[in-house]
């Protein structure tokens, strides 16, 4: 074997501590080593070039290139031997810059460390065998899953791009948490009016198939060839039948079910339309609070109904589909501010949240746009607004920015003093983050054209004073304690994970982080990607964001999709798991620990063996680690591989 070994000075990345002619000079003495040489940018287009006229000059048959992670350039590299005519699996990474340049400062040591690493690869490559990767069919269709305001853009773009689209949706509408909005930051335009064509768009696009009230409850296959069953939720009303008239709404004899749109704001309905531009415009029985359901004695709204759509005997329905990719738009959910003792944990009417300002601001909430105290229906003259809740608090853990709370918080007090002219608004902050388009314009008009004192500080505490409420708490710019008698106090509760993501995650076999999000393949090369291949991210369900961040990582994501999916095969990674049915027991170790279902068992002439479906193997390893009889096998990381590496290190 003839190989060539490549060792990159990353600028100073690399180079500025270790010496990398060295490490070259120690890897021209390796064993099958024909050629070795240090260049500046290995990963540029010159570094590319010469890694491909030195396989052909020297008539190299492997490569090593020592750089960053193979994370970052694994892909660059293969596509560059690819070029020079070698197999894509002939070159091996090894990572000096991560686990070596940047962890240390002594540059012999780190030399020596590069130099081991070097070794390792060549050693390994050594082993390595041509891989040759197989066409598979695609299914040129797209799952959606999550209907707000990044799912939306996601499934209107693929629609638009010519393919398929199934939207689930978990709430009777989709909309999202957009839809509760009453106006947006930083233009102050109706909420409504910007999302709510882009529903009916959805609704009435011929290639987008809509599942509201409906979930994800399994999902399997691979790449191109996904198998999605959707649990379709009883809503107990035919909506092929229902015209969303409302009048099973006004006749509903129980007023007192709790408003989800409203956030509990104001009652409403057991069977109900969620909000006046719903999509779909059907509506829906509260199984909990229905009379019907749950003692068997009203049925009014069966009565009344003209079209005879009420169906109280109505049970979920399983659907399946096959697609080809799934975007997950999941969103986020507001994390449960109720924890904070000092905010009244909930037991102070007049304490409310940002959302539930929300509603009270919006023309089609609970008060029809005038801002009523919930606990006495007066106007609120003093009113605070409370930052951070949630956000930035390592003592309940979230130690995250929500991102976008300081923003909606300016664009309250705005619309507070065009709702009430004689109000006065003061925030409590500990930073203003406003980094967006007109963003820090924007919060400092809220501050100098409408006059919101801006408080530097925390809230200590909140108590009831007649009825107002004091809050207590700091002005650190003044650096004095501050006292205020509100009428209202408004947290701006920071965001979290939704409801299920890790769930979900588990059924798209896809990685979340410690707070429930969905994690990125890569954090700059791959922001909408995940380590599952096919399954892309769009919005806030990757991390809390904006609605503009929301609505182009969607087109993001649909145009990876639609990439992905606009030929009809794609190539399946060799790099899988094999079983040597001789080794074989049969004793199901394997297909236990898979994570993506990859390994099944089969009967071979009454014996029990296991069976690896290519196309579905994700090369994660857990089977080879987990086999007692070593009978299952990675290719391109086998045992023998492995431990050549391991014994090229202990010879070091």
């Amino acid at each position: 074997m003839r190989i060539g070994v490549f060792i990159c000075h990353c600028g100073s990345n690399i180079a500025g501590t270790v010496d990398v002619a060295q490490v070259a000079a120690n890897a021209a003495k390796m064993p099958d080593v024909a050629f070795a040489v240090d260049t500046m940018y290995a990963c540029s287009e010159p570094g590319q070039q010469a890694i491909e006229e030195a396989v052909k000059q020297h008539k190299l048959t492997g490569v090593v290139v020592a750089s960053c992670s193979p994370r970052m350039h694994e892909p660059t590299f293969r596509r560059a031997v690819e070029r020079a005519g070698l197999n894509r699996y002939m070159i091996e990474m090894a990572n000096i810059r991560e686990q070596v340049s940047w962890i240390g400062k002594d540059k012999e040591a780190n030399t020596r460390k590069a130099t081991d690493l070097v070794h390792m690869a060549v050693e390994k490559l050594r082993l390595n065998r041509v891989l040759i990767p197989k066409q598979i069919p695609v299914t040129r269709k797209v799952l959606v899953v999550g209907g707000g305001v990044a799912g939306i853009q996601a499934a209107l773009d693929c629609a638009e791009g010519g393919m398929e689209v199934v939207m689930v949706e978990r709430e009777p509408s989709i909309g999202g948490k957009m839809s509760k909005l009453d106006k947006t930051f930083p233009t102050i335009d109706c909420s409504s009016c910007v999302l709510g064509p882009k529903m009916v768009d959805v609704a009435q696009n011929d290639h987008i198939d809509l599942f509201t009230y409906s979930e994800v409850e399994s999902i399997t296959g691979y790449v191109g060839n996904f198998e999605v069953t959707i649990r379709k939720k009883a809503p107990y009303v035919d909506w092929e039948k229902c015209t969303g008239c409302g009048i099973c709404t006004e006749k509903c004899p129980n007023k007192k079910s709790f408003d989800r749109h409203n956030e509990g704001m104001g009652t409403t309905t057991s069977i109900n339309i969620p909000f006046p531009q719903a999509i779909p415009k059907k509506a829906t029985i509260n199984a909990a609070t229905c009379r019907k359901l749950v003692d068997g004695k009203c049925g009014v709204c069966a009565k009344v109904c003209p079209s005879g759509a009420i169906n109280y005997e109505q049970e979920d329905e399983l659907v399946t589909v096959k697609v080809g990719a799934v975007v997950a738009a999941t969103g986020y959910d507001f994390m449960d501010w109720t924890v904070y003792r000092e905010y009244g944990a909930g037991r102070y009417k007049d304490v409310i949240t940002s959302l539930q300002y929300e509603r009270l601001l919006s023309a089609s909430g609970p008060t029809e746009g005038h801002i009523k105290r919930p606990s006495d229906g007066k106007e609120p003259k003093n009113i605070v607004f409370i930052q951070c809740v949630g956000s930035r608090d390592v003592s309940i853990g979230r130690p995250y920015c929500s991102g976008f709370c300081c923003m909606y918080t300016a664009k309250q007090a705005i619309l507070t003093k065009d709702h009430i002219p004689d109000s006065q608004s003061y925030v409590f902050y500990m930073d203003i983050r406003s980094p967006g388009k007109a963003y820090d314009e924007f919060t400092r008009r809220a501050q100098e054209e409408y006059g919101a004192q801006y408080l530097r500080g925390r809230v200590s505490t909140i108590v009831p004073l007649g009825d107002k409420l004091l809050v207590r708490g700091a002005d650190t710019l003044a650096g004095q304690q501050v006292e205020i008698e509100a009428d209202l106090v408004v947290l701006a509760v920071g965001g979290e994970a939704a409801h299920g993501a890790p769930q979900l995650a588990e059924k798209l076999r896809i990685s979340y982080d410690s707070y429930g999000f969905f994690m990125e393949g890569h954090v700059k090369l791959k922001p909408v990607e995940t380590n599952t291949a096919g399954v892309f991210l769009a919005g806030a369900c990757q991390g809390l964001k904006d609605i503009p961040a929301s609505v182009a990582q969607g087109s993001a994501a649909a145009a990876k999709a639609l990439g992905l999916l606009s030929k009809d095969t794609l190539e399946s990674d060799p790099q899988t798991a094999s079983v040597d049915l001789k080794r074989c027991v049969g004793c199901g170790k394997c297909w236990n620990v898979c994570p993506f279902g990859a390994i099944r068992e089969m009967d071979m002439r009454g014996q029990i063996k296991a069976e690896v479906l290519e196309a579905v193997c994700q090369g994660c390893g857990l089977c080879n680690a987990t086999c007692p009889q070593g009978a299952i096998q990675l290719s391109h990381f086998t045992d023998n591989q492995v431990l050549a590496e391991v014994e090229a290190l202990c010879r070091c």
